[in-house]
């Protein structure tokens, strides 16, 4: 190993963590998981599934779970991610599945927009992400929707080859490595936009400017097919049905990759596709049909499957979502009318449930707070519904990492009494 320039030290750290994930991705209940999630997605549904995701790790860390024990740079990543799976599959499993091989991504670089944002900062917590932002506005005039550039993608083949090497030595007699490309993209143009040209100034020029929103929009979405096309080009997709998709679930399923499909070269009509317009949550339908949905059509009908929304509610919008090609899952969030939403969505789409996070925060825990909210919905639900309960977008628990794990517990209890 001395090739691989890691200290014995940290080889071992490594080795033992991948061999106690191995031995949990062997469990028959891996492929139990996996069922389920691909019934629920067929639209073929047994039971309620449930995920967590996008938790708040810098308060999670209990009798040095997450402490890292080794010290080269490369290693020290590697460990990061056995520990966090290791660590959701003890605590707070919920759903999860674990697999059977450690995946290698391939090494792609992207130029991307061409324009960051210039933001102000407010922190609440300095060990976590989660903060408050002023955007700067930067895109005022029709000029300077030159500004945003059509990205230039490259493949760093001789890294990526490298960096498998590394991981099959290190991991060899215990996990097998996949060389992985991109499994998913995260298609949002309006949360970009938003960071360049302010969120009060959009919302007032789709009524004063509405010609010049669109082409900012439009721009956007170019930049994003551009990006795409050069992923297809390039052959650096990969299939992601064993992992989450859009702001949901996973996205097993018995109706991708479909038959006309090439395992050497993944296209994106083997895949899921998502997006979303998180800034849209008081626009009405058609103004968000005008200034959002109808720019993500050529993107979303280029996909398998689809799921749309994140945080905006959309209740009152199932009408103009239906024109979606290929849409499967729609978001169900904190914000919905969740009755409305349940009605209106039945079961010819995947209702993807968000559980508000917020009964997470606070001085005091009351988890009969969000078991209530779960329980309203299965009561509410009609029997011919598919239902995913996410447990998302988690910025505190208040340092009280057992809240989440109880709020896993019985929400799956509940889930599985169905």
């Amino acid at each position: 190993m001395e090739s691989l320039k890691i200290p014995e030290k940290d080889l071992q750290v490594l080795r033992g963590l991948a061999e106690k994930l191995a031995a949990i991705a062997k469990l028959p209940v891996q492929k139990e998981k996996a069922r389920l999630w691909s019934k629920v997605n067929d639209l073929k549904s047994e039971r309620p599934m449930v995920l967590i995701s996008e938790v708040p790790w810098h308060e999670m860390n209990v009798n040095n779970e997450l402490t890292l024990q080794s010290m080269d740079p490369w290693a020290r990543k590697q460990e990061l991610d056995l520990r966090l799976t290791l660590y959701t599959w003890q605590h707070m499993p919920a759903d999860m599945t674990v697999n059977e091989y450690l995946t290698c991504p391939l090494v792609v670089h992207s130029t991307g927009f061409g324009i960051e944002e210039n933001v102000d900062v407010v922190e609440t917590d300095k060990e976590s992400s989660v903060v408050s932002r002023h955007f700067k506005v930067q895109i005022a005039k029709d000029e300077d929707l030159k500004k945003i550039k059509l990205p230039v993608v490259t493949y760093d083949k001789e890294q990526t080859d490298k960096n498998y090497k590394v991981m099959c030595e290190v991991y060899k007699d215990i996990l097998p490595v996949k060389k992985t490309g991109v499994q998913h993209i995260w298609y949002t143009p309006w949360d970009f936009l938003v960071r360049w040209y302010g969120i009060q100034e959009a919302m007032i020029d789709m009524l004063d400017r509405p010609d010049f929103v669109n082409a900012a929009v439009a721009r956007v979405a170019e930049s994003c097919m551009a990006e795409l096309e050069q992923y297809e080009k390039l052959n650096l997709l990969s299939l992601g049905n064993a992992r989450r998709t859009g702001s949901g679930g996973y996205g097993y399923t018995e109706e991708l990759p479909g038959e006309n499909y090439d395992p050497n070269c993944v296209r994106p009509h083997n895949m899921w596709g998502c997006s979303n317009a998180q800034i849209f949550s008081e626009v009405s339908p058609e103004m968000h049909w005008e200034f959002a949905l109808k720019h993500d059509i050529p993107w979303l009908q280029k996909w398998g499957r689809n799921y749309y929304g994140c945080c905006e509610p959309l209740d009152r919008k199932i009408d103009i979502l239906k024109r979606i090609p290929n849409l499967r899952k729609i978001s169900v969030s904190p914000w919905a009318n969740k009755e409305r939403a349940l009605q209106n969505i039945g079961g010819d789409y995947v209702i993807s449930y968000k559980i508000n996070p917020a009964t997470l925060a606070g001085d005091t825990w009351n988890i009969e707070t969000a078991v209530k909210e779960v329980r309203e919905v299965l009561e509410r639900a009609d029997k011919k519904c598919h239902i995913e309960f996410i447990i998302k977008d988690i910025s505190t628990v208040s340092y009280h990492p057992e809240r989440l794990w109880e709020l896993s517990k019985r929400i799956c209890e509940m889930a599985e009494e169905q």
